[in-house]
């Protein structure tokens, strides 16, 4: 990422524009993401600050998105970072994890696109394979809970419609959405999920629960297929 562009000690840095002291003065926002690193780092090696350290291990991961998807492994093998500072970095980004999922549990209504991809997003944009989720809605849409199908390449030969509706049909779904990632990043819909939207939408018709929406999830964007008009032609 661009953040990674110059390096120096923090305590080389005047006291009001050392990071913690920021943060404390104008808080959190107003810092780069490699400036909050710091904070938690709290220290580098010799010679090798916290701020450098950060700078260092953004760019070997490939900025906030990689190190959302680092293992344990992978934190270690950066200059200075050791166990304890991988197993805070962890930790970190677990507890920014769960408070996605406790905001998406808490959404009492899932109304437009944003909102059934702002229910996935954090964690199915870093996923490393495509995988397929149903949200399951009530007849008010309000979230009965999100479901995952399936892991792998999505294609019509592969994927059963008794197993994507089984759930809705246990939890007396009266709609529901269906989302899937591409670990590309772009979420412009393919030939497959187009064939995939169609067989879906058909078979909501029969069951009745109709499949309200096929949302694709990349990288910080998402792709309604019912807003582009793809799979969903009234019949």
């Amino acid at each position: 990422m661009s953040q990674i562009v110059t390096s120096y000690r923090i305590q080389d840095l005047p006291a009001e524009e050392r990071p913690r002291e920021r943060l404390t003065a104008t808080g959190p926002q107003a810092l780069s993401t490699a400036e909050l690193i710091a904070v938690l780092l709290r220290t580098g090696g010799r010679g090798h600050g916290a701020l450098q350290t950060a700078q260092t291990l953004l760019g070997q991961t490939g900025g906030l998105h990689g190190l959302r998807k680092a293992s344990y492994a992978d934190l270690c093998a950066v200059p200075y970072i050791g166990p304890s500072k991988a197993a805070l970095l962890l930790a970190a980004v677990e507890l920014g994890r769960r408070l996605a999922v406790i905001e998406a549990e808490q959404a009492p209504t899932v109304s437009s696109p944003a909102a059934a991809a702002g229910l996935v997003q954090y964690e199915m944009s870093g996923l490393d394979q495509e995988e397929l989720r149903t949200i399951l809605l009530d007849a008010r849409n309000r979230l009965i809970r999100v479901h995952a199908v399936y892991r792998g390449s999505l294609t019509t030969s592969l994927i059963r419609t008794g197993e994507v509706f089984r759930e809705a049909i246990k939890a007396g779904a009266a709609g529901m959405i269906v989302v899937h990632n591409h670990p590309s990043g772009d979420p412009s819909p393919s030939p497959e999920d187009l064939a995939v939207t169609r067989n879906l939408v058909e078979a909501g018709r029969l069951l009745d629960i109709p499949v309200l929406d096929h949302v694709v999830i990349g990288r910080g964007r998402f792709v309604s297929m019912r807003e582009q008009g793809l799979g969903f032609a009234e019949k």
